[in-house]
């Protein structure tokens, strides 16, 4: 295996959805990427296994998924040893700002009280 070396490599993810666009299931579709150094290293679109309320839950179902990916891609690479030091933070970007609220506090939030708990662990 060939390896260049940088002074950092930065893990990023993106992630994103759409809201209730297949109208047979009504359920919306996840969206994430996550770059090293700005080079895609792995991109997921799958539908989403709940039926989302809201856009803010469409979307903040979405960081839940690309949370548990980058939790794999961070032992991943770990156990690669291709970043020596995996023990930085990854960011991780949403476009919804409901979301991201919610994900700081998810009691505090009227819209986030109906979303299962298993999506609460950004």
């Amino acid at each position: 295996m060939l390896v260049y070396k940088a002074k950092n490599l930065i893990l990023t993810g993106y992630t994103d959805s759409d809201f209730q666009i297949d109208k047979d299931s009504r359920k919306s579709t996840s969206g994430s990427v996550f770059t090293l150094n700005g080079g895609v290293v792995v991109w997921r679109s799958i539908k989403q296994g709940c039926i989302a309320d809201s856009i803010m839950e469409a979307e903040y179902v979405a960081t839940c998924e690309a949370t548990k990916d980058a939790v794999w891609l961070r032992k991943f690479l770990h156990d690669l040893e291709v970043i020596p030091n995996m023990n930085s933070s990854i960011t991780l970007y949403c476009d919804s700002s409901g979301a991201v609220e919610n994900s700081k506090e998810p009691r505090d939030h009227k819209r986030g009280k109906h979303i299962e708990r298993k999506y609460h662990l950004i």
